[in-house]
């Protein structure tokens, strides 16, 4: 169970922090126009929000694998 909570908190970490930057990113290049800015920003919240979920699904399979092997 520890290491389903010591990967939880790494991916929340990592995947807040691409969620503060490509909104900063997004925001920075809406407001003065630079599309290409625009996109990188978009891309990084999405890779974001893409790895936060991979993560939940890879911790909640294992859990279910062990819950499945001792029987409970």
């Amino acid at each position: 169970m520890k290491s389903n909570l010591r990967l939880l908190s790494a991916a929340k970490v990592i995947c807040g922090s691409l969620i503060t930057i490509g909104t900063l990113l997004f925001l920075y290049g809406f407001v003065n126009g630079y599309s290409d800015v625009v996109g990188i920003g978009y891309g990084t919240v999405m890779g974001g929000v893409f790895i936060f979920i991979m993560s939940i699904f890879l911790v909640s399979t294992e859990e279910m694998l062990k819950r499945k092997r001792s029987g409970i």
